[in-house]
């Protein structure tokens, strides 16, 4: 199994950005297929990004596209969410997970999961 550490979060203006890190601890970390997911209050969580396990493939959500880049360090262990042009849509707590499927959308096909790191988007 893998431990996961959110961080980046924090208070930030519409427009701005923020760029979140996943840091990633146990077996065999480059195996895994990655995934950012977000969960704003009295809502279900969502698809935001995800990442093959080399990092050679993602996937976006329609939401962010355009906006949001995932990446990853296999040699850091580390899963990266840089955010730019955001705005108060995108307030919600971020999480990021692990799944031995190919990256896929669904929250049911992740394994291993972070806390979570909040981000509020201001007017």
């Amino acid at each position: 199994q893998v431990q996961l550490v959110e961080s980046g979060g924090g208070l930030v203006q519409a427009g701005g950005s923020l760029r979140l890190s996943c840091a990633a601890s146990g077996r065999s970390f480059s195996t895994y297929a990655m995934g950012w997911f977000r969960q704003a209050p009295g809502k279900e969580r969502e698809f935001v990004a995800a990442i093959s396990w080399g990092g050679g493939r993602t996937s976006y959500a329609d939401s962010v596209k355009g906006r949001f880049t995932i990446s990853r360090d296999n040699a850091k262990n580390t899963l990266y969410l840089p955010m730019n042009s955001l705005t108060p849509e995108d307030t919600a707590v971020y999480y990021c997970a692990t799944t031995t499927s190919s990256w896929p959308r669904a929250p049911d096909e992740y394994d291993y999961w972070g806390q979570g790191t909040q981000v509020t988007v201001s007017s």
